[in-house]
């Protein structure tokens, strides 16, 4: 099974124009993205899917896979099944340009539901959501699925109504995909939903047409999108903690030598 990472980069946006060059910790946005995309043990390959050729130069200049996309395309999705029609690879995965904190372990967990016989058109994450803030917060996107873990909606409302902390289980959706080559072909030739536009949700224009996404329920998840420009200082502290305990638990000089 051969398996590709897609990650769309726009350098337009309303509230961040020009941010997957944004730099942090002296690098580009989408270099940090890319890097964890590459360490994630399932993928074959990582390649930057964008519509402008200053990213395209930014991604050549650290040494990376980009191609060129139609400016067109009204969502990632398309952009990614532009480049899907081209590629070598049996899974696809939709790894968001603005998630430098992305864990590979994450990416390997889609990745591999995908191996067995009844693999899912889709999969996607998901993590307990813990804080009633968050529970009610309409940009936090929420999941249900059945028992056997295939989701049956997503809202930005809260679902399932009336949980409330310790009164049960609800889940928070992780924006990261994995799609058969197949079903993703067919997912970006069907029409807007009226379930989409509704919750403004793609993810429900693949439950409309009756394809499956299995959820895969992770513990934590400590990936930040940059949203604006000053979300790279969150994210900066978060680099710069976790570079420290990094250094902190490595092994002093001389230490374990007899």
């Amino acid at each position: 099974m051969r398996v590709a990472v897609v990650i769309p980069a726009r350098y337009a946006s309303t509230r961040f124009p020009g941010k997957p060059l944004a730099l942090l910790m002296g690098k580009p946005l989408i270099e940090h993205v890319y890097s964890r995309a590459r360490e994630a043990k399932t993928v074959d390959r990582v390649v930057v899917a964008t519509d402008d050729r200053r990213i395209l130069e930014a991604v050549q200049k650290f040494g990376g896979d980009c191609v060129m996309t139609d400016p067109g395309h009204r969502s990632g999705s398309d952009r990614l099944g532009e480049v899907a029609v081209n590629l070598d690879a049996d899974v696809i995965v939709n790894v968001q340009g603005d998630e430098p904190l992305i864990s590979p372990g994450v990416i390997d967990a889609v990745v591999q539901v995908h191996g067995g016989d009844q693999a899912p058109d889709i999969a996607t994450v998901a993590v307990p959501l813990t804080a009633e803030h968050d529970y009610m917060d309409r940009h936090v996107v929420k999941v249900v699925t059945d028992s056997e873990g295939y989701a049956l909606y997503f809202s930005r409302s809260g679902i399932p109504h009336g949980w409330r902390k310790g009164s049960g289980e609800a889940l928070r959706h992780i924006g990261i995909y994995a799609y058969s080559r197949a079903a993703l072909l067919d997912f970006v030739a069907l029409p807007v939903g009226e379930l989409e536009k509704t919750e403004d949700l793609e993810q429900l224009r693949a439950l409309e047409n009756g394809m499956s996404i299995l959820v895969v329920r992770v513990d934590e998840f400590n990936g930040i999108g940059v949203d604006r420009p000053e979300d790279l200082v969150k994210v900066e502290d978060m680099m710069k903690e976790m570079q420290a305990k990094m250094e902190d638990s490595a092994p002093g000089e001389g230490e374990g030598r007899p």
